[in-house]
């Protein structure tokens, strides 16, 4: 074994591609959609060694072109997850215990891998799979999980290098962070490649062993990502890729005595029955779980009356509209003052006007397909709800059309109650609510900002009154978890925005940062003592003389 204390190469935010007119990028990601598009995959599970296909075959087709057959998957049942779990179970002795620099040296390869010979086609996977444009598609799939996968290395070694400052005379104090007992059920939404990725690999990096389950729409992307980590070098059952039905799937994870922690992204209803069953399970687990979780939001733009109406209309249709504000940090309710809103409006009825909305492929559209017929019909239940609402006025969009895709058009809302339901309820489309406000009543904002909704995600204040900043700032230090000061609610970047919120949102454990990473050790402390007593006796029991 290689002996030394290594230092790891020092991370830096991947720069993010433009893919302009005639560049590189933009020639190589053309060839990768041409080429995803031109052959339908059979995509296997994979658990252990082996690639597990199946005779129940589902289908993968873009949301924005839904006759169009990119690939089938094979959907497994309850027996794949007992297998998945095994094949990890099996790995996990000789995963744990590889030394920590050759754990990683895998992800740094991954990370380079996704940065070079990947990329386009992460990309492309991901604007066909999800729907994203391209520059959604580069600072997520390319970007972010690259930087997630540098900066948890890095993170990682300063936690190794924790160690307790004090070792007294004759002693050695040490602290070891030892993997988890068992495995970790890493469960990952649809919207975002890097937070598939993410879940299972910073879990893994630590020396846990994973069982991964991606939302449907995302296994096309997902699918990739695994080619990745296995010519990175992950082994074998250290992260096994599984496509079965969510209750499945739960049966038989949350019932093993081995399960160890799950990590999560997906809607807080889901998160919430997850911790009740590990809650009523509690007493057949070897350890007690790690439950680590980010849910849902109803982000927030709060403008004070000194705010630029050019700032706060480009926050908005920029954090409400882009990726169909399917992002859990999308802004989709604002409190905007009654002498900003005609700029604010007249702003964003002309940005909108000018969004063009469409297939990925065609790299104009700023405006792409909603990921499921599912999401469709909710959207278009809530906009047809506020069409026939007198307290509602349609300020921009209002329509949709499904014949091709599952295209809703961004709609801006205004009401008269600022809870109304579309204010309160998240419903992860390109709907966006406004509340307008008299100026003089800033101060009572504040607290409807508070008190609307369960979730405490993200947030901005746009102001140039610094009274106004620092008020806001601290009133609404618990409504988000990611806050913002003149600027969208939007866009957190990996090593500079520890990402995460609280109430309603999750666990606040901070994708990004060493906090998470910290949910996957459980540290031993270890004291040496070079010169041992050899006799019970203490000084204070001599007799005097």
């Amino acid at each position: 074994m290689l002996k030394g204390f290594f230092n790891v190469p020092v991370p830096q935010n991947e720069p993010v591609l433009n893919y302009g007119p005639r560049s590189a990028e933009r020639a190589a990601l053309k060839a990768a959609l041409e080429q995803a598009r031109a052959q339908q995959l059979d995509i296997p599970m994979y658990i252990g060694d082996k690639e597990v296909r199946t005779g129940n075959k589902l289908e993968i087709r873009p949301p924005h072109d839904h006759k169009h057959l990119l690939a089938t998957f094979s959907e497994g049942d309850a027996s794949h997850v007992t297998a998945a779990i095994d094949a990890a179970l099996a790995a996990k002795a000789n995963w744990e215990n590889l030394p920590w620099e050759q754990r990683a040296a895998i992800f740094l390869k991954a990370a380079d891998l996704l940065a070079g010979p990947y990329r386009a086609k992460v990309n492309a996977a991901t604007m066909l799979g999800q729907s994203k444009n391209a520059y959604q598609a580069e600072i997520d799939s390319a970007c972010e999980l690259i930087d997630f996968l540098r900066f948890n290395v890095q993170y990682m070694t300063e936690i190794y290098q924790q160690q307790p400052p004090i070792s007294g005379k004759g002693v050695w104090n040490r602290v070891e962070q030892r993997p988890l007992e068992g495995f970790i059920f890493a469960l990952t939404p649809f919207n975002f490649t890097a937070i598939a990725g993410n879940l299972p690999t910073s879990a893994a990096m630590m020396g846990n062993v994973v069982v991964w389950k991606p939302a449907y729409p995302q296994i096309y992307a997902a699918n990739v990502l695994m080619q990745v980590f296995k010519e990175a070098g992950v082994p074998d059952g250290v992260i096994n890729l599984i496509y079965v039905d969510g209750p499945i799937a739960g049966e038989v994870i949350f019932n093993h005595p081995d399960f160890a922690g799950i990590h999560f992204t997906g809607s807080t209803k889901v998160f919430q029955n997850i911790w009740q069953t590990i809650g009523t399970n509690i007493h057949k687990y070897k350890t007690y779980p790690r439950i680590v979780g980010e849910t849902g939001g109803k982000d927030f733009v709060l403008a004070h009356p000194s705010a630029d109406a050019d700032v706060v209309s480009t926050a908005l249709v920029r954090g409400a509209f882009e990726y169909q504000g399917q992002k859990c940090s999308a802004a989709s309710r604002a409190y905007i003052p009654a002498s900003l809103w005609p700029a604010v409006k007249a702003n964003m009825q002309r940005d909108i006007a000018s969004f063009k909305m469409g297939p990925v492929e065609n790299f104009e559209n700023f405006i792409n397909a909603v990921i499921t017929e599912v999401s469709f019909d909710k959207l278009a239940k809530y906009i047809d709800a506020a069409k026939g609402d007198e307290g509602v006025e349609v300020v921009a969009g209002g329509h949709y059309d499904k014949t091709q895709g599952w295209f809703v058009e961004p709609t801006v809302l205004k009401v008269d109650d600022p809870y109304y339901v579309t204010m309160c309820e998240e419903l992860f489309g390109p709907v966006l609510t406004i509340y307008v406000y008299e100026d003089a009543k800033f101060d009572e904002v504040i607290d409807i900002v508070d008190k609307t909704s369960i979730y405490a995600l993200t947030g901005s204040i746009i102001s140039q009154d610094r009274y106004a900043i620092a008020e806001a700032t601290h009133r609404l230090r618990n409504a988000a978890g990611n806050f913002y000061i003149n600027d969208k609610p939007t866009g957190a970047v990996v090593g500079q925005q520890p990402f995460g919120g609280a109430r309603g949102s999750g666990t606040n454990d901070k994708a990004g940062s060493m906090i998470n990473l910290l949910r996957w050790v459980s540290p031993r402390t270890i004291k040496e003592t070079f010169d041992p007593p050899k006799d019970y006796r203490y000084p204070f029991l001599s007799k005097e003389v």
